[in-house]
C-alpha cells in the first residue's frame, strides 16, 4: 500500500493536531468538505479507520494514534529535503562543456574562464578550442562562444561583444621589407594569410570606410589554415597580411607584435555571441558566467578604443 497524495497526510496531522476538520480546514486554505474528503481517501487507502467520528467531537483511532507519530517525521523529513534542494539551487555547481575558437579561446578566454572558477570552484568545464562549427544537436556541448550569428536560426545567441571588427594587421619587419598599404585594393601585391572555415576558404575580405564606402577583395597567398591561431603566428612571424579579429590581436597591438594597415578602412563586424540550444538551458550558472563574459569583453572593448586612438586607426 502506499500515499498517493502527500497532501491527504498533510491534513491528517491538522486534523489530529487540532481536534477538529474546520480548524484544520481553515489552517490549510481549505473548505471542510475537502477537508473531509481528503480523510476519508486516505482512510481507504489504508484501509483502516484514523478517526473515532461523532455528529460534535472526533478522535484518533488506534490505528491513527499509530500513525501519527510516523506522518510527522516522513512531512518534517520531506520539507527539510525541499529546503535543502533550493539551497542547492543556490550553490552554483556545475559541469558545462564549451566550445570556443582557437585564438580567442587559447590566449584569452581560457585564463578568463579560469577566473570565474576561483570564484565559483564548484563549477567544472570541458574546453572544446577548435574553429570548427561543431553541432550543438549531435554533440554534447552545452555552451558555445563564437563569432556572428548562429547559422542555425534553432540555436539561441546571447550577446556578449557587439563592436568588434576585423582589421588588416602584419608584423613590423613585414611592413619593413615590404610596406604600408594605404588602400585595400593593394592586397593584391602582398602574401594574405588566409583562413579556412568550413571547408572553404575565407579570402573575400571585406571593408568599410568612414565615408560608408564598402569594398570587397579578393586575395591570394602561399598560407592557407583553419586555425587562426595558425594564422595570428604567421602574421607576427612576418609571413603576410592577417585579417584577424580586432579583439583577437589586441594584446599584439598594444605589445607591438602586430601594427594595423589601412587605417581608415575597417573590416566586416564580427560580434562575438553566448550559443545555446534552448533558452530552458540559462541556469544560474550560465547567467552568472555570461555576466562575467561580458564583463571581461567590456574591459577589452576600452583597451580596443584606446589603441585605436594611440594608433591612429
Amino acid at each position: 500500500m502506499k500515499i498517493k497524495n502527500l497532501a491527504d497526510l498533510e491534513m491528517f496531522i491538522r486534523v489530529a493536531e487540532s481536534g477538529s476538520l474546520t480548524l484544520a480546514a481553515q489552517h490549510l486554505d481549505q473548505t471542510p468538505a475537502l477537508a473531509s474528503s481528503r480523510i476519508k481517501r486516505l482512510e481507504a487507502e489504508l484501509g483502516v479507520i484514523l478517526f473515532i467520528r461523532s455528529t460534535r467531537s472526533l478522535r484518533l483511532s488506534n490505528e491513527g494514534e499509530l500513525l501519527l507519530p510516523v506522518a510527522r517525521l516522513a512531512i518534517k523529513q520531506l520539507t527539510q529535503v525541499i529546503e535543502e534542494m533550493k539551497t542547492e539551487k543556490q550553490i552554483i555547481r556545475d559541469y558545462l562543456q564549451i566550445s570556443m575558437p582557437s585564438d580567442l579561446g587559447r590566449n584569452q578566454l581560457v585564463s578568463c574562464l579560469d577566473r570565474f572558477q576561483i570564484t565559483y570552484p564548484e563549477v567544472s568545464f570541458g574546453f572544446h578550442v577548435t574553429d570548427h562549427i561543431i553541432d550543438m544537436y549531435r554533440y554534447p556541448i552545452d555552451l558555445a562562444i563564437r563569432y556572428g550569428n548562429p547559422q542555425s536560426s534553432g540555436l539561441i545567441a546571447v550577446n556578449l561583444f557587439q563592436e568588434n571588427y576585423r582589421l588588416l594587421c602584419a608584423s613590423p619587419q613585414y611592413v619593413k621589407n615590404f610596406g604600408k598599404i594605404a588602400h585595400p585594393s593593394e592586397l593584391s601585391l602582398h602574401n594574405c594569410l588566409r583562413f579556412r572555415l568550413s571547408d572553404e576558404i575565407y579570402e573575400n575580405w571585406r571593408f568599410l570606410n568612414k565615408e560608408g564606402e564598402s569594398l570587397s577583395v579578393s586575395v591570394k597567398g602561399n598560407r592557407v589554415s583553419d586555425d587562426g591561431d595558425i594564422v595570428k603566428k604567421w602574421a607576427i612571424e612576418g609571413m603576410g597580411i592577417a585579417y584577424k579579429s580586432a579583439i583577437d590581436i589586441l594584446p599584439e597591438l598594444m605589445n607591438g607584435k602586430l601594427v594595423p594597415l589601412c587605417p581608415g578602412w575597417q573590416g566586416e563586424k564580427v560580434p562575438i555571441s553566448l550559443v545555446f540550444a534552448d533558452r530552458r538551458q540559462l541556469s544560474p550558472t550560465i547567467q552568472l558566467l555570461r555576466d562575467h563574459l561580458r564583463e571581461y569583453f567590456a574591459i577589452q572593448s576600452d583597451l580596443l578604443k584606446q589603441t585605436k586612438i594611440q594608433l591612429g586607426i
